[in-house]
């Protein structure tokens, strides 16, 4: 199995979100057959959603994984509920005490009822694409564009590095 590099963003806006985020990114370490290569700092951003909640804590990191796709989606869905992530479809934007999202997984695309690499909302995310640029620098990501392009022209949201 080839060996790819992923990046995974965390969230936390349920419960000690600080605490989860780092206890989390321990979990991460422990995925088989993946390795931690760098994480970013924490961030505060504010929620978006059309649901009133709190600010969420968000982070990246970067893995090197040999696991497929849906093989790693399962894992992190394991950690989720690890930290009693609750998933109600009708509320998907719902207050959450941790969420992991495969944001890109090498150059891969993927597309299933399941799993969507790129992330479908990463270009709409600055608290993804804020944390990426910390731990990898400008990147050009294949049909979006320039991670700095990308940054620059996300809709605007309060986000501070903790």
């Amino acid at each position: 199995m080839p060996v790819e590099e992923v990046y995974v963003g965390i969230g936390s806006n349920v419960g000690d979100s600080i605490v989860i985020v780092s206890e989390a990114i321990n979990h991460l370490c422990q995925l088989p057959k993946t390795e931690l290569i760098r994480q970013s700092s924490p961030y505060c951003s504010e929620a978006v959603s059309d649901i009133p909640q709190g600010d969420y804590v968000n982070a990246m990191v970067l893995l090197k994984t040999s696991l497929e796709p849906l093989e790693l989606l399962l894992e992190l869905q394991s950690i989720e509920e690890a930290f009693y992530r609750q998933r109600d479809p009708a509320l998907k934007w719902a207050p959450r005490t941790l969420d992991l999202d495969i944001i890109l997984f090498g150059s891969r695309s993927y597309d299933d009822s399941h799993l969507t690499i790129p992330h479908p909302e990463l270009q709409n995310r600055l608290f993804v694409l804020q944390p990426m640029y910390e731990i990898s620098g400008d990147f050009y990501i294949t049909g979006l564009g320039s991670l700095q392009y990308l940054i620059d022209n996300a809709p605007q949201i309060e986000i501070d590095r903790i």
